[in-house]
């Protein structure tokens, strides 16, 4: 899957010892995004009631090369449009050749589906269509009307890749993919005015689906796979986490629809994937998921400093 992109921001400091093509395939890839994947393996395994081991490292690994192979797409399918409007990316730039960017593109596809298969028949069957929908948004889905949609269906599969990889089944864990997907549904809908700025009515809806996410993660159904007390406080203060760092960017973004401040809700929208995977897997009731999911972010913020996810 690929996450939609905050475009007009430049890349942070240059990490010691890292030449200058290192760090552009680090910015191609956006790196420090990738702390928003695994999570979603988690929380998928903690839907479907199992519990976390050498398959879902598998479709965690798959779900990382899958997300890295919509990202080095997405940047040669833009690649003309970022000659005019983004110069300083990879590609438009010089620093990575839009040839290597498509055939990396192709190899992580294909080692996703490889994992994929390693975690078993039924991870490889949602791997398939979970590729095919990533490499659909990138060259065909991502300017029409369908492409919010496509984005959301790419991260509900990915956590169903999770929940099909114990071995269970993913019926249980449709709930948490449609969370997870209309989360990225409300982002992706709002990034399409990160360039130019826009309408408030994205931000605002957003806004309200954020809000009507954070009350079903409140009130749905806890596991009674632990106490019930250490389950509502972690699930508490994971989706409160989840609510303020989705929702104050978008009602800054609400109030004044300007580029800017429309990019900084559409990466508020990204980090918010990690606590939210993260009250999914709490509200399945696997505390040790959640808080190994939740972990990642102090990660994520760090190594953002370093390489930009825009």
């Amino acid at each position: 899957m690929t996450h939609p992109r905050p475009d007009a921001g430049t890349s942070g400091s240059v990490p010691r010892g890292a030449g200058p093509h290192l760090l552009a395939w680090a910015e191609l890839l956006r790196l420090p995004a990738l702390f928003t994947v695994p999570g979603d393996a988690l929380a998928g395994a903690a839907a479907a009631g199992g519990r976390p081991g050498p398959r879902t490292l598998l479709a965690a690994g798959s779900s990382l090369c899958l997300y890295e192979a919509g990202m080095a797409l997405n940047d040669w399918a833009d690649r003309g449009e970022d000659a005019a409007e983004r110069p300083h990316r990879p590609l438009p730039s010089g620093r990575v050749r839009p040839a290597a960017a498509f055939v990396a593109a192709g190899a992580l596809t294909a080692a996703g589906l490889a994992l994929a298969a390693r975690a078993g028949r039924r991870a490889v069957a949602v791997a398939v269509p979970l590729a095919a929908t990533v490499w659909a948004y990138d060259l065909v889905l991502k300017r029409t009307p369908a492409g919010p949609a496509a984005m959301a269906a790419a991260r509900g599969l990915d956590l169903l890749l999770g929940a099909a990889a114990t071995g269970r089944g993913v019926r249980t864990a449709l709930p948490s993919a449609a969370v997870l997907a209309t989360h990225t549904l409300a982002v992706t809908a709002v990034s399409r005015g990160e360039t130019r700025g826009g309408s408030p009515i994205a931000p605002l809806a957003a806004l309200a689906a954020t809000g009507s996410l954070t009350c079903s993660l409140t009130r749905g159904p806890a596991s009674a796979r632990t106490p019930p007390g250490a389950t509502h406080v972690v699930r508490g203060v994971l989706t409160a986490a989840y609510a303020a760092t989705s929702a104050r960017p978008l009602l800054h973004a609400a109030l004044n629809p300007s580029p800017q401040l429309t990019q900084r809700a559409v990466g508020g929208g990204i980090r918010a994937m990690i606590p939210l995977q993260a009250a999914l897997a709490a509200r399945s009731g696997a505390l040790g998921p959640a808080l190994l999911t939740a972990a990642l972010a102090p990660a994520a913020r760090r190594f953002a400093k370093k390489v930009s996810i825009t």
